[in-house]
């Protein structure tokens, strides 16, 4: 589990592919004592939580399954780009943000980017199924990032984003037409299935 505080930003170094269509992410991470992670240990990649399967100071691999690569924008990295680092929260610990899992809900679609203030607004459209789950001044994760939903849109919503956002993740990088990977408030989520249930059982009885 996350709190949706980006730690550090890592840089891919290398992207693999196996024979049967796996591939395997090379990430450079700091090389503090803090990321030097065994086998097996869980870090959030952009807001996907990622098992490490290979590590070594200053650098860590994570094999992305199928279904990663279909629900996510991990596919999408190349050598080179930047991906926001999450180590998982520990209990003892601030929850800075709000509680994520990791587990990315669908695809939402920058389309549009504009100053305000000393920060930006960015505008995401998200799939029509997810639509339902954000709420004004909710929460939602954005490629990692834990933001508030500053306004709703008839098929997205609006985030504001400060300078200090803009300059410590990737989100500074977006630009109209980007995806980003997005997780709603589990909350939410919960809530939803709940209801849903509730209705189901009613309309059979």
């Amino acid at each position: 589990m996350f709190t949706g505080i980006v730690e550090a930003l890592g840089r891919v170094g290398a992207v693999e592919t196996g024979a049967r269509g796996g591939r395997r992410l090379g990430v450079a991470v700091p090389e503090d004592p803090g990321w030097r992670l065994t086998l097996g240990e869980s870090v959030a990649v952009s807001g996907v939580c990622l098992t490490v399967v290979d590590a070594v100071p200053g650098r860590l691999a994570f094999d992305l399954a199928e279904e990663t690569l279909r629900v996510t924008n991990l596919g999408g990295l190349g050598v080179g780009d930047p991906v926001n680092l999450e180590r998982p929260l520990r209990f003892d610990g601030r929850i800075g943000g709000h509680l994520v899992l990791g587990h990315v809900d669908g695809l939402g679609r920058v389309t549009a980017v504009r100053p305000e203030g000393d920060g930006v607004r960015v505008d995401v459209e998200v799939p029509a199924h997810l639509r339902p789950l954000l709420i004004h001044k909710g929460s939602v994760t954005i490629d990692g990032v834990s933001l508030t939903v500053a306004a709703l849109e008839e098929a997205g919503f609006a985030v504001a984003l400060i300078p200090h956002t803009l300059a410590v993740t990737t989100l500074g990088q977006r630009h109209p037409g980007d995806r980003v990977n997005l997780e709603m408030d589990v909350i939410g989520k919960y809530v939803r299935g709940f209801v849903e249930q509730w209705e189901t059982v009613r309309r059979e009885s």
